[in-house]
Parts: C-alpha cells; sequence; structure tokens
C-alpha cells in the first residue's frame, strides 16, 4: 500500500523502454487494484495508449476477485443486487464513506465491506455498523471471509449488531445482507426472487 504510483510510474517507464511489462495485483487488478493506478498515471502523463506503432499497448488481464471469492465460500449472497464500499480513507474523505454507507442501505443494496480495519485505523468498521444500522435491523446477516484463497482462510456468519466485535483486518470482507437476506444451514443467501415469482 502507499507505493501504487511508484510501481505504476516504474511499469511504464520499462514499457516506453521497449520491456514487456506485468504488474501483479492482488485479487482482480481493476477492483480496487492496480489496473487504476497505472491508467491514472498512464493519463496524467498524457501518454498515447492502444494498438498503433506509437502506443503503449495496455491489457487489463481479469483475476478473481475477493468480493467474488468471498461470497463464494460464504454461500450466494450477491445474487441481487449490491454494491462495494472501502472503509479505507487513505484516498477517500471518510464523510464520502458515510454517504455511500447511508445511501446503499437505503437503496436495499447488499453491501460488500473492503479494507475495514488496519493497524492505523481501527474504528472505521464501527462506524460504518453504525450507519448502516440506521436503515437495517440489527439482526440483518453478515458475512465475514478472511484471507480468501491465502493460508489462514475463514468464514464467519453474524448479523449487523455484532459486526464490530469480530475479528477483521485489512485481508477481510464484509458481506452485509440486505433486508432478504437469510442464512441458511450456515450459509448467507441473498434471494434473487424465483420462488416468489414461479413458486415451487
Amino acid at each position: 500500500m502507499a507505493r501504487e504510483l511508484k510501481r505504476a510510474n516504474l511499469a511504464l517507464n520499462l514499457a516506453l523502454a521497449g520491456r514487456r511489462v506485468a504488474v501483479v495485483s492482488g485479487g482482480d487488478s481493476g477492483i480496487y487494484g492496480m489496473a487504476g493506478a497505472v491508467f491514472e498515471r498512464a493519463a496524467s502523463r498524457k501518454l498515447a495508449l492502444g494498438q498503433g506503432p506509437d502506443q503503449l499497448d495496455v491489457r487489463v488481464v481479469a483475476g478473481i476477485p475477493s468480493i467474488v471469492a468471498g461470497a463464494a465460500l460464504l454461500g450466494a449472497p450477491l445474487t441481487h443486487d449490491f454494491c462495494a464500499i472501502s472503509l479505507s480513507d487513505r484516498l477517500t474523505p471518510w464523510p464520502d464513506i458515510e454517504k455511500r454507507l447511508d445511501l446503499a442501505s437505503q437503496a436495499g443494496f447488499v453491501v460488500a465491506l473492503h479494507n475495514p480495519k488496519s493497524h492505523g485505523r481501527d474504528w472505521q468498521l464501527k462506524r460504518a455498523a453504525e450507519i448502516l444500522a440506521q436503515n437495517l435491523s440489527p439482526k440483518t446477516p453478515v458475512g465475514i471471509a478472511a484471507r480468501v484463497g491465502r493460508w489462514g482462510e475463514k468464514t464467519l456468519i453474524t448479523d449487523l449488531e455484532r459486526l464490530p466485535e469480530e475479528e477483521v483486518d485489512m485481508q477481510t470482507l464484509a458481506i452485509v445482507g440486505n433486508e432478504t437476506t437469510f442464512v441458511y444451514q450456515g450459509y448467507l443467501i441473498t434471494p434473487r426472487g424465483y420462488v416468489n415469482k414461479y413458486g415451487v
């Protein structure tokens, strides 16, 4: 963290010198990842991107983001409308994050919370839960997925009122359900509405 632009700049400089360069990013590089840093830096340097002879050929390779891998471990929490919100205020002002949390919960989105806690940020997750609880029941199901795809991977199903007490860090994803989300046999499920529409 905090070295993204330095990495992006180095990659662009090497590419401009004729090297083939790969920038590695965790999860999916286009979701809170390095693709944005590379494109932002290229745009700020006014570099020509594309397929032509005088252009840098930049390609983004899709990965498996933690929101997708974590949701799969938890069951089916994202089968209806959802949004992702990072709780890191390193690049986004905290008042903007609070506004997004409030509006997302008012709109009925399932909310995936990225970057919930770090050594220097230990209060944002609790505050996020308070904001979401203004529009959601305290018993709203929440799924916690930690270190997805890595050593120490674990999941936990809890609810909104107990969310701030759970052990989380920067490698943890919290998926907060909406008013229709329920828990069934240890799985978090947000129904798309098939049973109500078509019957059983």
